[in-house]
């Protein structure tokens, strides 16, 4: 049920905005890891810089990375979402954005 709702609010956006489906879910998608990166990289640092570097962890995240931490929405993130968050954030693409924001490197 729950499911059947989100794609119909998916679908009624698509609708109104006139986007592109897949840039439509891919935002999504997006939006819903944040809520559980962002808890995470807040623990070690301010909110403003935990934003920025949330950004940075969910730009350089594969399709399948987005999917896996959006499974977690809702729920205090484990062990596996924070080691698949620190994969991430020590990316290269990770730290050079974390680097151009003024993010401190994950170490």
């Amino acid at each position: 049920m729950r499911t059947l709702i989100h794609f119909m609010v998916l679908a009624a956006l698509m609708v109104l905005t006139g986007c592109d489906p897949a840039e439509v879910v891919d935002s999504a998608l997006k939006r819903t890891a944040h809520t559980v990166v962002f808890p995470v990289v807040n623990i070690d640092m301010p909110a403003e810089p935990a934003r920025l570097a949330t950004k940075c962890i969910l730009d350089a995240a594969t399709q399948s990375e987005l999917e896996l931490l959006a499974r977690d929405v809702g729920v205090e993130a484990g062990t596996s979402t924070k080691a698949t968050i620190r994969s991430i954030a020590v990316r290269p693409a990770a730290q050079a954005c974390f680097a151009a924001n003024g993010v401190p490197p994950v170490r």
